[in-house]
C-alpha cells in the first residue's frame, strides 16, 4: 500500500509521501538509540510535565486534528472529536497517575534474609509501535503516553493510509517539550517492520493490527528474545438476557456494531438474545439501525460515514454475500450502495452457521450478527468457540448471571450493562487469538519496562 492520505469519501488520494530511504531509516534508528541512552534518565517530574503540555496542544489543536482523522479513515467528525478527547484524557493520566506507578515496590527483606528488598522499574530502551488506522491517534497514544512517562522511546510504524497522523504524533511530542528524537515516526512499508524489529537497537515491540501481522511479528520477536505485546482483534459477543434494559440495551447495541463505522476491535459483532425477549429485541435493534444516517463523515447529521480503504469495504461485502448465499437473511442492509467512496450500510443478519466464513472471523464494518438462545450457557458455548477473545459484553440484572458470565466468558475483558470501550484506567487486552499482554493502566505501562530485584544485605 502506498503512503498515501486516499479520501475514503471519493477513493481519490489527496497528498503522497514518500517513503524513508534506507539510509534515512538508519538515521532516525541511530538518533533514537542515542535519545534513549539520555532520556532515561530524566526526571519523572519533567517526563510529567511534557505530557501535561502535549495534552494542553493536542487540545488546542482538536478542531484541525479531528478533521484530518476524518479526511484519512473516514470517521465521522464527532467521533474524531471523541477520538481527540480521549487522547487528551490519555495523557494527563498518565502525567498525573504515572509517577506513582514507577515508584519501588518494597519486599519483605525479613523472609530473605536481607536489611532491605525491592522491586524497581527501569525502561529498557527503543519500543517499536506498529499501528493500525481505525484509531489513529488514540491506538498510538495509548502506547505513546504509557511508555514515554517509564523512560522509553518510541518508533512508530503507523498504518500507510494515516501518514499525516502519524506525522502530527511526532510534531506533537517534540513541541510539547520531549527532547528531540524520543519519539519518532517511521514512514515505512509493511515489509521492512522485519528489519526494524530485528535491529539490536530496538528492544521490544508492540502491535495492534490482524492476526497474520501479529503472527509474523511475534515470530520475529522470538527468535530475537524480545518483548512484544500483541492485540488482534476480535468479534466480540454481546448478550442480553431477559431482565436487561432492552431500550438501553438495543441503543448502546447500535452504537456497539457501528462505532468508528463498524471498525473497532472491541465493537460488539455476534449479539446473542434470549428467546424470551428476542422478537422484541430485533424489532428494536433492526428499528435503530436502519434509521442510522449513512453519508459524508464530515457532516454533523450523519452516524455512519465511509470504510476506510477500498479494500475493506470489498472484504466486508465478501463475508455477507457469502452469508447471504448460504442461506443467512438480511434485516436490514447487505448490499453495497451505488456511488462514489467505500460506503456500505448498516446491516443486521441472522441464521449464521458454522458453513458461513463470518460465523469463524472478524468483519470489520457495519454488520452485525444475531442469535437467539434458550439460556446464558448456551450463549457461551457459541461465543466461546470463537478463536477470538478480546473482549464481551452481557445485559443483565441477574447476580447469578453476572457472576457465571465472568467466570466462564473466555475474553479479555468483561463489560456488564456498558459498552465496551478502552480507558487509561483500566488494563486493555485479550486471550486466545486476540493477542496477548496488555495496554494501559499500570500494567500497560509495566509491560516494557525492567522489573529489577534489589536485595541489600545485612551490615556486616
Amino acid at each position: 500500500m502506498a503512503i498515501a492520505t486516499t479520501s475514503p469519501v471519493t477513493g481519490e488520494v489527496i497528498k503522497s509521501f514518500d517513503e524513508l530511504t534506507p539510509d534515512q531509516l538508519e538515521d532516525k534508528l541511530a538518533r533514537a538509540a542515542a535519545a534513549a541512552a539520555a532520556y532515561r534518565l530524566t526526571s519523572v517530574e519533567d517526563r510529567a510535565g511534557w505530557l501535561d503540555r502535549a495534552a494542553d496542544r493536542l487540545e488546542k489543536d482538536a478542531d484541525d486534528v479531528s478533521r484530518m482523522i476524518t479526511t484519512e479513515m473516514g470517521k465521522t467528525l464527532r467521533a474524531a472529536r471523541e477520538e481527540v478527547a480521549k487522547c487528551v484524557h490519555g495523557l494527563r493520566f498518565y502525567a498525573t497517575e504515572g509517577p506513582g506507578f514507577l515508584r519501588d515496590l518494597p519486599g519483605d527483606a525479613g523472609r530473605v534474609g536481607a536489611k532491605q528488598t525491592f522491586v524497581t522499574y527501569q525502561p529498557i530502551g527503543v519500543v517499536l509501535a506498529v499501528m493500525p488506522w481505525n484509531l489513529p491517534l488514540w491506538q498510538a497514544m495509548r502506547f505513546a503516553a504509557p511508555a514515554l512517562m517509564a523512560g522509553n522511546v518510541g518508533v512508530l510504524k503507523h498504518a500507510s493510509n494515516v501518514p499525516q497522523c502519524a506525522l502530527y504524533l511526532e510534531r506533537l511530542f517534540r513541541e510539547a517539550g520531549f527532547p528531540e528524537d524520543v519519539f519518532q515516526t517511521l514512514l515505512i512499508s509493511a515489509r521492512r517492520v522485519e528489519e526494524v524489529l530485528r535491529d539490536e537497537r530496538v528492544k521490544a515491540a508492540t502491535l495492534t493490527g490482524s492476526e497474520p501481522a501479529g503472527r509474523s511479528v511475534g515470530t520475529i520477536a522470538g527468535e530475537e528474545i524480545k518483548k512484544v505485546v500483541l492485540e488482534l482483534g476480535g468479534s466480540d459477543p454481546f448478550i442480553v438476557m431477559p431482565s436487561a434494559d432492552l431500550e438501553r440495551a438495543t441503543d448502546v447495541a447500535v452504537r456497539a456494531r457501528t462505532l468508528n463505522n463498524g471498525q473497532s476491535c472491541i465493537n460488539g459483532k455476534r449479539f446473542f438474545v434470549h428467546e424470551d425477549i428476542g422478537d422484541d429485541f430485533l424489532e428494536r435493534f433492526t428499528a435503530k439501525m436502519a434509521a442510522l444516517v449513512v453519508g459524508d463523515p464530515m457532516d454533523e447529521n450523519t452516524d455512519v460515514g465511509p470504510l476506510a480503504t477500498e479494500s475493506g469495504r470489498s472484504d466486508v461485502e465478501a463475508y455477507v454475500d457469502d452469508a447471504l448465499g448460504k442461506g443467512a437473511t438480511a434485516l436490514v442492509g447487505g448490499a453495497r450502495p451505488d456511488g462514489p467512496g467505500w460506503f456500505y450500510p448498516p446491516t443486521v443478519l441472522t441464521g449464521v452457521t458454522p458453513e458461513m466464513k463470518m460465523y469463524h472471523e472478524e468483519v470489520f464494518g457495519p454488520v452485525a450478527q444475531v442469535w437467539t438462545v434458550s439460556s446464558l450457557e448456551e450463549a457461551l458455548e457459541i461465543a466461546n468457540g470463537h478463536p477470538y477473545g478480546l473482549g464481551s459484553n452481557l445485559w443483565s440484572e441477574d447476580d447469578d448471571e453476572r457472576a457465571l458470565f465472568v467466570r466462564d466468558v473466555q475474553s479479555g475483558m468483561a463489560f456488564i450493562n456498558g459498552n465496551t470501550t478502552s480507558y487509561p484506567e483500566i488494563p486493555f487486552g485479550g486471550v486466545k487469538r486476540s493477542g496477548y499482554g496488555r495496554e494501559l493502566s499500570d500494567l500497560g505501562m509495566r509491560e516494557f519496562m525492567n522489573a529489577k530485584t534489589v536485595w541489600i544485605g545485612q551490615d556486616a
